[in-house]
């Protein structure tokens, strides 16, 4: 690895790690159960919002009532992103006339972008409408990121309350998460990403003479709005098909840091919110250095294996070293304005934040680059994860953890003062196992299946790896592309649409569940038989839970995979 790449990822961790305490304060005040200055510079629009819908907002929910608000919530907001797809011919804002969405299409889009995935099958500037875009697509971002925080903070009452019936109400985290933390960092970065070039206007689209003396069309349209949202609320859908490789999407540098940072920024930052509710900030520190334990050497290891360059040119005269003309190692699907590092780093990041924006072809990777953001998603999308999801997926990691470890020393295992019993492992291991059954056996499907095998381009062990990347981003709710698989078809979006749904909505439920049950038990006050849960000794058993966990289901997958064509690689052409 280049001095340049170490200071461009020593100085993305610094500016990270500066912003997660007065962000995360920020966040455990927005969603305290007492009134305090934020809620109360807010509480005029609170209110009109709520009489507007007719929401109680003094209602406490139990955690049933609270599942069941998620899912209407959310199906019906699929719903109405299906119906706006299938009739944008007719509807106004559709300058380049665009012909309604194929009816698989439609129904995989819809369920993406309400499940956080944001998975792509289309091109956006050749499918989508500017409504369709602005009135579903960006809106569904807003929601599912604030449907994923909601959900969070649900389970976190679970920890903090004790012997209550309810976790919160629905309605008010939705409209909080929206309100007071979305809509205004979303304002925010999509002024900063218009200063750098991203285009928001609604114009049509522009024709232009090349230097060849050609003609190309430039798509245009509202951008900035949605691509901020796509960063903050890990959607990671982009506006135009290149997605943040596109020069109107991500023009320069300083817009790439702002998008990566962007990414990471409310699931670091909720870390500290979690221990913040929970009274004990250790405990969100601990959570945090667990995820950073296993992001930076995968970080790393990708970012050198791309700088290493490709084997296979290894023994041709081609010089691949870094130097002041060029940037060496693999360049293949980079963008030469961000370099090896910009690319690399931003491919971990949003592959560990279930993020799914891309500013490099991922099929193009070297073997083992391909490989660590495949893993990472494959983890359970836990290691910063998308907004609130990856938070409450990493605690369910966490109950197995201090279970596993009541086992080692013959006690009842507690975690955050409350006893873990039969009910709440059965959730936790159905939060922790969902994703992986669903990556597993969807792959199997795909490739026994004549239809799911005609839309891989590439033979052997890559073919294998375009597919099991396609299951595992839409089976951990990341959506993005390895690219190389020709997935906008029936089976792909089928496929694909089930595995998003079953991995957003069921393990969402579990967690209520869980959260429910845990509210409802009293205190246990710490014992000399209490597994603290804030020092480095659990942080490294629940980092070897994750891994352990992960390594085990997938390898044999990864084997037949990037591994098998590592090796092929390092023999040669």
């Amino acid at each position: 690895m280049t001095a340049n790449g170490m200071l461009q990822m020593a100085l993305f961790f610094a500016v990270l790690l500066a912003l997660v305490k007065p962000v995360g304060q920020y966040m455990a005040l927005v969603f305290s159960d007492e009134p305090n200055r934020v809620t109360r510079f807010g509480g005029g629009i609170e209110r009109f919002l709520y009489r507007l819908a007719g929401i109680r907002a003094d209602e406490d929910m139990r955690w049933t009532r609270y599942a069941i608000a998620m899912l209407v919530f959310n199906v019906a907001g699929l719903a109405i992103v299906y119906l706006l797809q299938r009739t944008q011919q007719w509807l106004p804002l559709n300058p380049q006339h665009f012909a309604a969405v194929s009816p698989d299409s439609a129904m995989n889009t819809a369920i993406s972008f309400a499940s956080n995935t944001n998975w792509q099958g289309y091109a956006g500037e050749s499918t989508m409408s500017y409504l369709t875009q602005a009135l579903g697509l960006s809106v569904q971002n807003f929601l599912s990121a604030a449907t994923g925080i909601a959900v969070l903070i649900a389970v976190v009452r679970g920890f903090s309350r004790r012997a209550a019936a309810a976790v919160g109400n629905f309605w008010v985290d939705v409209t909080r998460a929206t309100l007071y933390v979305l809509l205004p960092f979303s304002l925010v970065l999509a002024l900063l990403l218009v200063s750098q070039g991203v285009v928001q206007n609604l114009a049509t689209y522009v024709d232009v003479t090349t230097l060849q003396h050609g003609t190309q069309t430039l798509p245009m349209g509202p951008a900035a709005s949605q691509i901020a949202i796509k960063m903050l609320g890990t959607n990671g859908g982009g506006f135009f098909n290149a997605n943040s490789a596109h020069p109107f999407e991500n023009p320069t540098p300083f817009s790439n840091f702002l998008q990566m940072l962007s990414i990471f920024l409310i699931p670091a930052s909720l870390c500290y919110t979690f221990g913040r509710m929970v009274g004990d900030r250790r405990q969100g520190w601990a959570i945090l250095a667990t995820m950073m334990l296993i992001f930076v050497p995968l970080a790393v290891g990708l970012v050198a294996a791309e700088q290493a360059g490709n084997p296979v040119l290894h023994g041709l005269a081609i010089d691949a070293q870094a130097s002041a003309t060029q940037a060496g190692g693999n360049m293949e699907g980079k963008e030469t304005r961000f370099g090896i590092a910009g690319s690399g780093l931003f491919a971990a990041i949003t592959t560990a934040a279930s993020c799914g924006a891309v500013n490099a072809m991922h099929d193009s990777l070297t073997p083992l680059g391909g490989l660590v953001p495949m893993w990472l998603m494959q983890l359970g999308e836990v290691i910063f994860g998308g907004v609130g999801s990856g938070l409450y997926g990493m605690l369910a990691f966490a109950v197995v953890a201090v279970f596993i470890a009541g086992l080692m020393v013959g006690r009842t295992p507690e975690y955050l003062g409350k006893k873990i019993e039969a009910y709440e492992m059965k959730m936790a291991s159905l939060a922790v196992l969902l994703p992986c059954a669903l990556v597993v056996i969807g792959t199997a499907v795909a490739v026994m299946s004549p239809a799911g095998v005609a839309g891989v381009s590439n033979p052997g062990a890559h073919g294998f790896s375009e597919m099991l990347y396609a299951v595992s981003s839409a089976s951990n709710n990341n959506g993005s592309a390895f690219g190389g698989l020709s997935a906008n078809t029936p089976f792909w979006n089928v496929l694909l649409g089930i595995c998003m749904f079953l991995a957003r909505f069921p393990l969402a439920i579990a967690m209520l569940a869980m959260a429910g049950s845990l509210a409802a038990k009293r205190h246990v006050p710490a014992s000399t038989g209490t597994l603290p849960t804030h020092t480095p000794l659990f942080v490294a058993l629940l980092a070897c839970v994750v891994i352990v966990v992960g390594a085990l289901t997938f390898l044999p997958a990864l084997a037949l995979g990037p591994i098998a064509e590592q090796l092929m690689s390092a023999t040669g052409p």
